[in-house]
């Protein structure tokens, strides 16, 4: 049985394993000839390993002259190697990684030949199967191509199957490439050069002969019928209804043959768009699919609307002064042909494997497509070369908007058509239909979309001067309900509406105005035209009326001037009306419409790390934070205004408390609190104050009025409690009564509007409790304050939460105590 090899890890651990004691060591040469043993069996099993790679080596590089060279070059030196000593035996070891790499690089080299070639035989099948269509086609004219004994039509469409069959073998050689070797790219793009340079001739060629086909069936059909002549409305007739089974069969053919040859370039497009060469705009797409390739439109079907075109513009040149006849004529053609369309070609494109494409939305493209060349050629550029520079600038308004209307109203109807038949959930599907939009016009002219915008925004701020020139606008009718009322209920807090606001109706003149502009941006077909739009005309108007806002209430100059009536309601309602819209627009904010523009627009912004949470998900961050100021601001403006007003009227009476009692009553008299009086000199403040109040509780809305009522009453708690010289005027019994009743009065302004309004008056209530402690209790209270220890317990115990020891101390000594 021989003993355990060491352990590579420790050389002192194997030989303490064999050699415990000194009777151990006669066992040394012994163990000393395994070991010998055991290394001259790895030598060789190294040797034969060697012998086995080289052999190896052979077999794989047996196919080309270099490799057999490379491997003539290793053998040799294994055989130098061998005649080395034993001290130089690991050598050949260090040569293995590089005969690794060495032999991936020739497998590399192999599979790149053989990729190469293989795409060579595609490509030239290709370019074969181009030629031979390219040439038959030049052997056939129109009278032929419905000839029943020819069939010549049969055989190109054939060979155009077997060039798209050779165009799909390619691309799917390409996407394995793609997917195993990205670092191919140059053998991909030389492909692509290639079979891109094929394409533009097949499909011109694919498309005249689908032209020709089109022009022997009887397309385009005449625009009008013998029954219009005749003051009957009647359908234009429609060729593809009318065709026989065998034409049908042959235009079938033709349209699945062209919608083949669409879809292999489809395939294509999708398959560069993923490269790594694309644009970041196409390759980091996560929505991108090969349907988004037919966006424009079908070949085949954009092929029946070109022939269209020639015979609407005679009508389009009669009526370039009366848009609206130009889109009823679109409308009318896109209608008469579209149930054909869709009888004929939509099991055609369900044939075709076309997923997801519709034939009414293609059609509804098509005839789009036609109107957009027409607008964009003749009308538009007419229209802003007299914005920049007709001095009747009414009229040209007057014309920007009534063609808008007219395309808002035009592409609604047009896709109800392309929407026609097809069941769609709306929450899912609004917004998701590929038919193309007439707004889609302004895509590539921002120019032009930015003058639509100045002209509705400018067309709103003329109808806004006239609304605010109207006083009554400013002002709220008071609900007689609303005059004083029992305290609020939170129901009274849920604010919505303009009512619930108290705001004026120039407010929601404002509102309505602004989503009017903003229900106009929904036409435009992508978030980058709506956030221009939206911003240059919605957000303008609404950022010019809330400086209105801050002009009007910077005028009542608040905290310069002693608070009027009018002065207060006119403050008043200007906040409602700041509050009423940071209502809505807090609501159009959550809207997901606009938190997909809010999230678009913060994705182009450089600095996005720099912004708020918050102003990443609003789009009206700005305007809010607006508003929100200009509320704070106007209402901290009216707070010290009634503030100092009640200090002016009370100043001579708190001045006097602790004193003027004294002298008018004995310490013997004994006082009903019950039926006692207000102090003569607090009357005056407590009435304006009453008044200032109920005033605020009628103009202002809820939120705002529970707000400043509360801080009203904080301020005076505060004012009352520093005006008393504690610790110099001395309280004695009446003294401190009359101060009682004094508080009552001013605690019953605020008690119609909550339970319990001592709670805003903390210091006055405490000083008020200590004031009417008992002697004995005084005194012991005094003492316990004095050994400072425990301060906040002891002031609890009796109910004193807001005074320290040191200002009860005071009060305590403005108590009069004994005779």
């Amino acid at each position: 049985m021989s003993p355990p090899r060491p352990p590579p890890a420790s050389l002192s651990g194997f030989l303490d394993a064999h050699f415990t004691s000194a009777e151990d060591l006669p066992a040394a040469p012994a163990l000393s000839e395994l070991l010998r043993r055991e290394c001259e069996g790895l030598e060789a099993s190294v040797r034969r390993l060697e012998a086995q790679l080289a052999s190896s080596s052979a077999s794989w590089l047996a196919h080309s002259g270099e490799a057999r060279s490379g491997l003539r070059r290793i053998r040799s030196r294994g055989e130098d190697m061998a005649a080395k000593d034993e001290g130089e035996a690991a050598s050949p070891g260090m040569e293995l990684p590089a005969i690794v790499r060495e032999i991936q690089r020739i497998d590399t080299i192999r599979l790149y030949a053989e990729a190469t070639l293989q795409l060579e035989a595609l490509v030239g099948n290709l370019e074969d199967a181009t030629f031979s269509f390219v040439r038959q086609a030049s052997k056939l004219n129109l009278s032929s191509v419905l000839r029943r004994a020819s069939n010549g039509m049969e055989q190109k469409q054939e060979k155009l199957l077997r060039a798209v069959d050779a165009v799909r073998d390619i691309e799917r050689e390409l996407v394995k490439i793609s997917l195993s070797k990205p670092q191919w790219t140059n053998l991909i793009v030389a492909v692509d050069s290639r079979v891109d340079k094929t394409l533009a001739i097949l499909r011109p060629q694919a498309l005249t002969d689908y032209r020709a086909l089109l022009a022997a069936l009887g397309w385009p059909p005449s625009l009008s019928s013998p029954d219009m002549e005749k003051d009957k409305y009647s359908q234009v007739p429609n060729p593809l209804v009318l065709m026989n089974e065998e034409n049908k069969e042959k235009y079938s053919e033709s349209f699945l043959a062209l919608c083949a040859l669409q879809h292999v370039q489809a395939n294509r497009e999708v398959r560069q768009c993923k490269m790594p060469a694309a644009t970041p705009s196409l390759s980091d797409s996560k929505y991108f699919d090969k349907t988004a390739c037919f966006d424009n439109g079908l070949w085949a079907i954009d092929e029946l609307v070109h022939p269209i075109v020639s015979r609407m513009e005679y009508h389009f040149s009669k009526w370039s002064e009366q848009l609206e006849f130009i889109f009823a004529l679109v409308y009318k053609i896109t209608k008469d042909f579209m149930d054909g369309v869709d009888d004929i070609l939509q099991p055609l494109i369900d044939q075709a494997r076309l997923v997801g494409l519709s034939a009414k939305e293609s059609w509804v493209t098509g005839m789009v497509k036609i109107l957009l060349g027409y607008l964009e050629t003749q009308i538009f550029p007419a229209l802003a070369t007299s914005y920049h520079r007709s001095d009747d600038k009414l009229e040209v308004h007057s014309s920007w908007l009534h063609l808008n209307d007219q395309m808002i109203a035009f592409d609604k109807r047009m896709q109800l058509l392309a929407d026609s038949g097809i069941q769609k959930i709306a929450f899912i599907s609004e917004g998701l239909s590929r038919s193309l939009s007439v707004f889609s016009i302004y895509s590539g002219h921002s120019d032009w979309l930015q003058i639509w915008a100045d002209i509705e925004v400018n067309s709103a701020q003329d109808k806004l001067k006239s609304e605010m020139e109207n006083e009554t606008s400013w002002l709220y009718s008071i609900n007689p309900q609303d005059d004083l009322g029992d305290q609020e209920s939170t129901s009274k807090f849920l604010l919505s509406t303009r009512e619930d606001y108290k705001a004026p109706p120039v407010s929601e003149f404002v509102v309505k105005s602004a989503s009017t502009m903003i229900d106009r941006s929904h036409a435009l077909p992508n978030k980058g035209m709506k956030i221009q739009y939206t911003r240059s005309t919605s957000v303008q108007f609404l950022n010019d009326f809330f400086v209105v806002l801050h002009e009007r209430c910077e005028a009542l100059q608040l905290s310069n001037t002693a608070l009027e009536d009018e002065t207060l309601l006119r403050a008043s309602y200007a906040i409602n009306a700041a509050r009423y819209c940071e209502c809505v627009l807090r609501e159009w904010d959550e809207d997901t419409t606009f938190l997909d523009m809010a999230a678009h627009r913060n994705e182009n912004k450089e600095q996005i790390h720099k912004r708020s949470a918050q102003h990443r998900c609003s789009f009206f961050a700005d305007e809010i934070a607006f508003l929100v100021k200009l509320g704070t601001n106007f209402l901290e403006q009216i707070m010290p205004s009634i503030l100092i007003e009640f200090e002016d009227l009370s100043w001579d009476y708190v001045q006097n408390i602790g004193s003027s009692n004294e002298q008018n009553q004995s310490d013997d008299q004994v006082l009903d609190e019950e039926n006692l009086e207000v102090s003569p000199g607090f009357v005056a403040s407590l009435d304006v104050l009453r008044e200032r109040i109920t005033k605020l509780k009628i103009y202002l809305n809820s939120k705002d009025f529970l707000d400043i009522w509360r801080s009203i009453a904080e301020g005076l708690d505060y004012f009352i409690y520093s005006s008393i010289r504690w610790g110099e005027v001395k309280f004695s019994g009446p003294g401190v009564i009359q101060l009682r009743v004094d508080t009552k009065a001013l605690l019953c302004i605020f008690r119609t509007y909550c339970s319990r309004p001592e709670a805003f008056f903390p210091f006055v209530t405490d000083s008020l409790k200590l004031l009417t402690m008992r002697e004995t209790d005084v005194q012991y209270f005094l003492e316990a304050l004095k050994n400072g220890k425990d301060n906040d317990n002891c002031l609890g115990r009796r109910g004193l939460h807001h005074v320290d020891a040191s200002q009860a101390v005071k009060v305590l000594r403005s108590k009069k105590i004994g005779g």
